[in-house]
């Protein structure tokens, strides 16, 4: 069976893609796929992008994978935990952080029309790349509303100087991170159209609240990415679901509407997405990618997490989440089957992560 057939179409156009549920996922590049998009159509935005523009290229995976020298610096063991490789993004020079302004400034000037008025849009980064990104963002057109602040405590910084562990043994490169922002960005309101007339007309411009009447908070505990995940969906950047769930929860003011996730990875988003009743569309570049998604978001779906229960609330069937930590999270059941596309290779380098 393919999509829910109460579900109005929306497009993979000619591009190969395979749906699940109530999401479609599409192997494209994603200015491509949004050039082909109707103007103000897409509802949200919840994405994880490329960082930079050297970590996804053939070249550097291949380093990452081979545990190479390269921009994906691989950590020494700690405590006999092997840690996951990060990317070294002081590595890029005064050039490749221009590109990296150029890139998401063209991005966002491209993803800008297809928004509805007050479409929100948040955006994974780390704090060493943030005011780049936020700022091509802003230049491109969105409005800056906040920073969403991921509390993680992850084993990644707070290294020792790279080759001169023995010799400077009492110093670090930077400070052992313990959080992880998301810019959260919306398309301007019209001239003149209160938030009241913006939520009428489009279905967007607010944040949804959590079920138990409290505001969506720009602070969350989170946690690293449980091993289980990372088990079932194998990449660089994997954010747990029970992060997740709550952000995309919260992109959609009024429960209604299309998620979109133009660098899907390995569909995290989309998995969330289907776990609280929402339809999505995630677009990925990268073949392997685009497999990997097409295994990993039944699996990641059906996973249960923290931070959400799976009763279904009377309206239009969205799932209900009540955001209090420790809370066990059941996802939306459904019995819609995958439907996969021809899968034909897109570029080599991926978009996204």
């Amino acid at each position: 069976m393919g999509m829910d057939p109460a579900t109005p179409p929306f497009s993979g156009f000619d591009f190969p893609h395979r749906t699940y549920g109530r999401s479609l996922m599409v192997h494209a590049d994603c200015f491509h796929w949004l050039r082909r998009m109707p103007d103000n159509s897409i509802d949200a935005v919840v994405t994880d992008p490329p960082y930079g523009i050297r970590e996804y290229t053939a070249r550097e995976l291949e380093q990452r994978q081979w545990g190479r020298t390269g921009i994906w610096r691989v950590p020494p063991s700690f405590d006999g935990n092997k840690r996951a490789p990060l990317p070294r993004f002081t590595a890029l020079d005064a050039g490749e952080r221009q590109t990296v302004r150029q890139f998401f400034h063209e991005w966002t000037t491209t993803l800008l029309p297809k928004l509805k008025p007050g479409a929100h849009v948040f955006v994974a980064c780390n704090a060493f790349m943030s005011q780049l990104v936020f700022s091509s963002l802003m230049d491109g057109g969105l409005e800056f509303r906040t920073q969403i602040i991921r509390l993680v405590q992850t084993l990644r910084g707070g290294d020792r100087p790279k080759l001169g562990e023995q010799d400077f043994p009492d110093v670090c490169s930077l400070p052992r991170g313990g959080y992880e922002p998301w810019g959260l960005f919306r398309k301007p309101l019209p001239k003149g159209m209160p938030l009241r007339e913006c939520l009428q007309v489009h279905g967007t411009g607010g944040l949804r609240r959590r079920m138990d009447g409290k505001p969506f908070l720009d602070v969350i505990p989170s946690e690293r990415t449980p091993r289980r995940e990372r088990h079932v969906a194998n990449h660089p950047s994997l954010k747990p679901q029970s992060l997740m769930r709550q952000l995309v929860w919260s992109a959609l003011p009024l429960g209604e509407g299309i998620v979109v996730d133009p660098f899907m990875g390995s569909g995290s988003t989309i998995a969330a997405a289907e776990a609280v009743g929402y339809r999505s569309i995630g677009i990925e570049r990268h073949s392997d990618y685009y497999t990997l998604a097409g295994k990993a978001v039944p699996q990641l779906h059906a996973l249960a997490t923290h931070g959400a229960t799976d009763t279904l609330s009377g309206h239009n069937g969205q799932a209900q989440l009540e955001l209090e930590a420790g809370t066990s999270v059941e996802p939306v059941a459904h019995h819609l089957v995958v439907a996969t596309g021809v899968d034909a290779g897109c570029d080599g380098a991926a978009a996204g992560g």
